[in-house]
């Protein structure tokens, strides 16, 4: 139902990696682009994956980062090490220039498993539809919203559909962003969408960079689900009072997480009280700056873990 977009890079994975028993017993299905030539914390992801009983979309042809135009070493890692698991599916990234004969001939590389088709700037949405109508029950279908209108989804309707939807607002300095801002209410109407699953960039977003830039301000986003406005979610940006200057990240830390620990420690937040709210509170005690990269773990973190506690509640 929920499909989390991660690219693959270090605290992505790490993410998925501690959360892989939680994503499996909730029934999410994360998409990994892998955009790391090293594919060593690639496997080890999949491994516990694994080991969870759970399911995971793999890119093959990723359009962004160091397998960008070579798939052989990912297609070469899912076919040695993960021939006899079938809760992998192969990933086939469409963009705008994608032809037809590609797609057809990655979907052929990949008979044996489950593929989705991941729509972001394909336009012939026609001929796709007829290339693949034969195997239905073996196809599923992503949409990135931004790419995807109404029409062009309509010919997929007899398959699996998954809605993405990039809640995260376009990349700019942390200082800028509001305290509080809307996120997304995909996760209460998918279904209304006609949609089978919904998906987002978690609280990173779909702009792709290879390393970020010197932390001016330090931010923690924390998404939460307002339960009086019809549990729209929205995202907190705890952000650090001072933003000069790059120097001194770990104080500037210590500014945002005591926004956000006021905010949580208050009996009327709507901010769910996850494992990862719980570390960042323990890092707040302890005076422990651990790195921006861990910072975005745990946001992402009680991101996954806020979905999972919302569909166990409108499932109970």
């Amino acid at each position: 139902m929920y499909y989390p977009y991660f690219r693959g890079k270090q605290y992505d994975l790490i993410t998925i990696r501690e959360n892989a028993e939680l994503l499996a017993s909730s029934g999410f299905t994360p998409i990994v682009e892998p955009v790391k030539e090293a594919l060593n914390g690639l496997k080890r992801t999949l491994d516990t994956v694994k080991d969870a009983g759970g399911e995971l979309i793999l890119i093959v042809n990723p359009p962004n980062g160091d397998h960008a135009g070579d798939s052989e070493a990912i297609n070469s890692l899912l076919d040695n090490d993960f021939a006899d698991y079938d809760k992998f599916l192969v990933g086939v990234h469409l963009s705008e220039a994608t032809s037809l004969g590609e797609i057809a001939s990655l979907c052929e590389a990949h008979k044996n498993r489950r593929v989705a088709l991941i729509h972001a700037g394909f336009s012939d949405a026609r001929g796709l539809a007829e290339l693949i109508k034969k195997h239905p029950e073996d196809t599923q279908h992503i949409f990135l919203e931004q790419f995807c209108g109404k029409l062009y989804r309509k010919h997929f309707s007899d398959f699996k559909r998954i809605l993405l939807r990039d809640g995260f607002k376009k990349r700019q300095a942390n200082r800028l962003h509001p305290e509080v801002e809307t996120f997304s209410d995909l996760h209460a109407t998918y279904m209304d969408e006609g949609m089978n699953g919904f998906g987002d960039f978690l609280i990173v977003g779909d702009e792709f960079s290879e390393t970020g830039g010197p932390a001016y301000s330090v931010a923690i986003h924390i998404t939460f689900i307002d339960r009086n406005k019809d549990d729209e979610m929205h995202i907190y940006h705890f952000k650090s009072d001072r933003y000069d200057t790059p120097t001194d990240p770990a104080g500037k830390f210590q500014e945002a997480l005591n926004k956000l620990c006021s905010e949580v420690e208050n009996s009327a937040s709507q901010v769910y009280k996850t494992e990862a709210i719980d570390e960042f509170i323990s890092l707040r005690n302890r005076g422990h700056f651990p790195g921006l990269g861990y910072v975005k773990k745990l946001s992402m973190q009680h991101h996954i873990e806020t979905l999972s506690n919302y569909f166990q509640l409108s499932q109970g």
